[in-house]
């Protein structure tokens, strides 16, 4: 019997909150820590069974989802979707190509590179890893003193760090946005705030219900048709009247959106991840 399999390194409340939601909804789910998994050439997974893959780091995630596409597993989101979202440079690019708004951005390969790009910009510039979440490891660079500190640092990290992501600083005043796009259509957002200039809830934010207008609306679904999946969270930005894409998250956290919007985002998820089924 096809069933629903929930992939995780870390069990946190999003995963059991997927797995309350399936339950009272009857349907048959699983979760599976997967820390010490072999995925070979034997089949994972049942016939017929659904996977979402929320493995907290990307490499694992994106490693999990091609083995997995390789036997012919339906997931909620495919690796293309982990592969786009897991890098920043790469998200900036396909949401470029897509036309999409989104932050100035500019990327070199050495802290000479890196400097240039930010003299070129004009301070503040946001210096970020290409692959990291939680708002971790970013740098608002506001001088030249300032970017040759930061940039001499990170040349020392190793040779991911040695992609120098770069972003112009936008003032969004004291709150960004989290929108979630389920089945490719946005259902909830919420405002974050705080009075750092990072607004992430995992570095103290406050959220609030931010209800979706219509701009929002069409500005996530061509996040969601440049980048496709069944499941994402977009990080916006609300600049000189506009809407701006910041980053676009596969495996996002939603435990402190589900109060403030009064959505269930979860449930939300696991429909339409039983939808994808083969019947």
């Amino acid at each position: 019997m096809p069933a629903l399999r929930i992939l995780f390194t870390r069990l946190r409340a999003e995963e059991k909150l997927l797995k309350e939601a399936a339950d009272r909804r009857g349907i048959p789910c699983e979760l599976r820590n997967v820390s010490d998994a072999l995925f070979g050439s034997e089949r994972f997974c049942s016939e017929g069974d659904v996977v979402l893959a929320r493995c907290v780091s990307h490499n694992q995630n994106e490693g999990v989802t091609r083995m997995l596409e390789m036997q012919g597993v339906t997931l909620v989101n495919p690796s293309r979707v982990a592969e786009v979202c897991g890098n920043k440079l790469t998200t900036s690019v396909v949401l470029a190509e897509a036309g999409v708004p989104q932050p100035k951005f500019s990327v070199a390969f050495s802290q000479e590179g890196a400097l240039a790009a930010a003299e070129a910009m004009g301070y503040p510039v946001v210096c970020k890893p290409v692959s990291g979440s939680w708002g971790r490891l970013l740098a608002k660079i506001n001088d030249r003193e300032c970017a040759e500190a930061v940039f001499e640092h990170k040349s020392m990290l190793g040779a991911i760090h040695n992609t120098f992501y770069i972003q112009e600083f936008v003032d969004k005043g004291s709150f960004d946005a989290r929108a979630f796009v389920v089945g490719g259509e946005p259902i909830c957002a919420i405002a974050r705030a705080s009075e750092h200039w990072i607004t992430n809830t995992a570095r103290g934010a406050s959220a609030s219900n931010l209800p979706l207008d219509g701009e929002m609306t069409s500005l996530l679904r061509s996040v969601h048709a440049a980048i496709g999946g069944g499941f994402l969270a977009a990080d916006l930005f609300r600049s000189q009247g506009r809407w701006l894409v910041n980053e676009v998250n596969d495996g996002g956290e939603f435990r402190n959106s589900i109060e403030p919007t009064g959505v269930d985002i979860p449930g939300a998820v696991v429909e339409t991840a039983w939808s994808l089924r083969e019947k």
